[in-house]
């Protein structure tokens, strides 16, 4: 279960979105953590200029990107199992960029935003893809989250 807090930081109707990437965060919970309690994420809408600033203050990349992850630990283990609702990290999404990459894949806003949702939450549990076992575990997951939510290629 998921407690999730959206903001809108952009000029972009993004609450009819809002269901669908609930349904995502759910999923990744259910589909790729062992976490029994409650899960307090936050998910925040911006545009290209703001995400570039993100990046390049926590990264060092002097870019605009489609998503940040922002994890309050290393892995799902982690998290407090304490029977309260436990933050467990932050989303940043380019919407500017979720709308491009949608157009360049050919596939809906919606499938796009749902991947990087999914992405980014795999981020927050701890996986990675910055070896070709993880990123093949992790491409895994997303497809399978995404299918589970009704969003596939």
């Amino acid at each position: 279960m998921a407690k999730i807090y959206f903001s809108n930081e952009t000029d972009y109707n993004m609450a009819e979105y809002e269901p669908v990437l609930k349904g995502i965060i759910e999923e990744s919970l259910n589909t790729a953590a062992g976490f029994s309690q409650t899960a307090e994420i936050s998910v925040t809408f911006m545009d290209n200029k703001a995400i570039r600033g993100l990046n390049q203050r926590y990264r060092h990349v002097d870019s605009s990107t489609d998503v940040l992850s922002f994890p309050m630990y290393n892995s799902w283990c982690e998290w407090p199992d304490t029977g309260q609702a436990a933050a467990v990290g932050d989303i940043v999404i380019s919407v500017e960029r979720a709308e491009a990459q949608s157009k360049d894949y050919g596939h809906s806003f919606a499938r796009e935003l749902g991947f990087l949702t999914a992405h980014s939450m795999l981020h927050l549990m701890g996986y990675d893809h910055t070896t070709p076992e993880g990123e093949e575990k992790m491409c895994g997951l997303q497809e399978e989250i995404l299918m589970k939510a009704g969003l596939p290629r």
